[in-house]
């Protein structure tokens, strides 16, 4: 994929109608199949969320365009015209699942040090600040952030040659999925647990349990976490509840610029975590 088919790739991103979408489809289901029956849509933080919603992309697009140009021109440098071409020659059945495994790797590796490097997880602890989740959940991250993670797994679909197919689907899947994930929506991934990534796992991510922090870094799937042992595999209960030690501002603004302030406790999360790892 070249540079300007990149770019105009996540144009999508301004277009009001694909969040028109997302809301028409999730509020329905967390109404029909709730994994809290009591939680309600115009819960705590609900105000801040929808800003997310519908602020963030132009912060967030141009910042991932920018990472985009970047891993095209560094694929045309770095990686060999054969092994693209190679790989662009696949067919779509292979390319779709190798690319998964690549990104999702990626995703896996920056955000874990999302976590792990203080300044990191200045921005990062923006996300896990919500202390209710659900769909419009999925949208609080603040912008630095979502370049750090889903920039940085992005490259790999930019730089080693794949196909403007695989990628899109890529693409789609990763963005639904992801809003799956935060939702509150009861739905059992059953055996297929041990591969994708399913709500209840990410949910146990977002926990506000010590024992349970720093676990479930996987975006799609969850191999990675069972590979490096950072998985906490509960299918049959949910946390009691989420969110972040210390104070993190209520609205939009405020919770942009708070990375900027210099933080405390981060060191204690993630000692807690270590000395005390999940394992139900």
């Amino acid at each position: 994929m070249t540079g300007a088919g990149g770019v105009q790739f996540f144009w999508h991103l301004f277009d009001p109608r694909g969040a028109l979408l997302i809301a028409l489809i999730f509020l329905p289901l967390e109404r029909l199949m709730p994994t809290d029956e009591n939680q309600p849509v115009l819960r705590s933080g609900w105000r801040t969320d929808v800003a997310y919603f519908l602020l963030n992309r132009l912060p967030a697009g141009l910042g991932l365009i920018v990472l985009v140009v970047a891993a095209v021109l560094a694929g045309d440098i770095l990686v060999p015209p054969t092994v693209k071409a190679s790989i662009a020659a696949l067919p779509l059945w292979l390319q779709v699942p190798l690319l998964l495994l690549l990104a999702d790797f990626v995703f896996y590796a920056a955000h874990r040090m999302c976590h792990f490097v203080p300044v990191l997880w200045r921005f990062h602890a923006i996300h896990h600040s919500a202390e209710n989740l659900d769909w419009l959940a999925a949208f609080r991250i603040h912008p630095i952030d979502q370049m750090m993670t889903k920039g940085m797994s992005l490259i790999p679909c930019f730089t080693l040659g794949f196909s403007e197919a695989a990628v899109a689907i890529y693409f789609v899947f990763y963005q639904w999925h992801a809003i799956l994930l935060h939702s509150n929506v009861r739905l059992p991934f059953g055996p297929l647990r041990w591969v994708l990534a399913s709500p209840v796992f990410h949910h146990w991510h977002h926990a506000d349990d010590p024992r349970a922090w720093n676990r479930n870094f996987g975006a799609q799937l969850s191999i990675w976490d069972l590979m490096f042992g950072t998985a906490q595999m509960q299918h049959d209960a949910l946390p009691r509840s989420y969110g972040v030690e210390g104070e993190v501002p209520k609205d939009y603004l405020a919770q942009l610029a708070h990375p900027l302030r210099r933080q405390r406790g981060v060191g204690d999360r993630i000692a807690a975590s270590e000395e005390a790892p999940f394992r139900p």
